[in-house]
């Protein structure tokens, strides 16, 4: 294992495992997540939780995997990225959903698909040929239109989409709108966030769409690190996140 690489020194300090056996419950409100008998809090010391025996299971998995690999038994809070979503959705999404609702609603106001390279530029081609189709969606789904823009100037965006857009989320669960919070900053788009929570986009397909520019400047130059890392990070994200919400909605 590349410790380096998993605990970073500027990171958060790694935790060490202190239990033996991970396991559910059920709970008041589902199933709960038991370490050694004992159900998890979280920062909020709120009990970690969820409807699904799925999700819950799933988590308990994570638990029992995290910190195994390590000679040390440290774990970091990657190595839980279903639990993050889970004390995302139970400490912040359920108590205040407007305030996850306008977050996400301000994605829709610059989202990624509206900003196109100058009309000179050969990109700004590919752009149109591959974002276009999935801003049309948004319209035609939702009744969303965003208006697209060449260059990084900012525009305004119609105050009827945008309230269209909170319409929209607010009638979504707290476990998409806590597992778009994670996807959608991700990719940059809501757009494109909605449209893998709806099943209509697949994970790679939504980061190749998100990283377009990247690639392009790839292609042009050669492989870039930083490029390859964010992408790589850009991709885990919004498949824990798509992972979430389809264990959320089993039984």
């Amino acid at each position: 294992m590349n410790d380096r690489k998993k605990f970073p020194a500027d990171g958060p300090a790694p935790r060490r495992r202190f239990w033996t056996q991970a396991g559910i419950e059920p709970a008041d409100n589902g199933f709960a997540v038991l370490l050694d008998g004992k159900a998890v809090r979280l920062p909020g010391r709120e009990i970690l939780q969820v409807h699904s025996r799925t999700l819950a299971e799933a988590m308990a998995a994570e638990w029992q995997a995290a910190g195994m690999d390590d000679p040390q038994k440290r774990f970091a809070a990657e190595d839980l990225p279903l639990t993050r979503i889970a004390g995302t959705m139970i400490e912040r999404v359920t108590p205040d959903r407007q305030h996850s609702v306008e977050t996400l609603a301000g994605f829709g106001e610059h989202d990624l698909l509206c900003y196109r390279a100058e009309s000179s530029d050969p990109l700004s081609v590919r752009q149109e040929k591959l974002w276009k189709p999935w801003l049309d969606w948004l319209r035609e789904s939702y009744g969303v239109a965003l208006i697209v823009t060449h260059g990084l100037m900012p525009v305004p965006q119609p105050p009827a989409s945008l309230e269209k857009l909170k319409q929209v989320l607010s009638e979504r669960s707290d476990a998409v709108l806590a597992a778009l919070g994670v996807c959608v900053p991700a990719l940059g788009s809501l757009t494109l966030g909605l449209a893998v929570i709806d099943g209509r986009l697949d994970v790679d397909q939504a980061v190749a769409l998100a990283t377009l520019d990247e690639r392009a400047q790839m292609e042009r130059w050669g492989e870039d690190v930083a490029h390859l890392d964010r992408i790589a990070t850009m991709s885990a994200d919004v498949t824990d996140a798509a992972r979430f919400v389809s264990l959320a909605a089993s039984q």
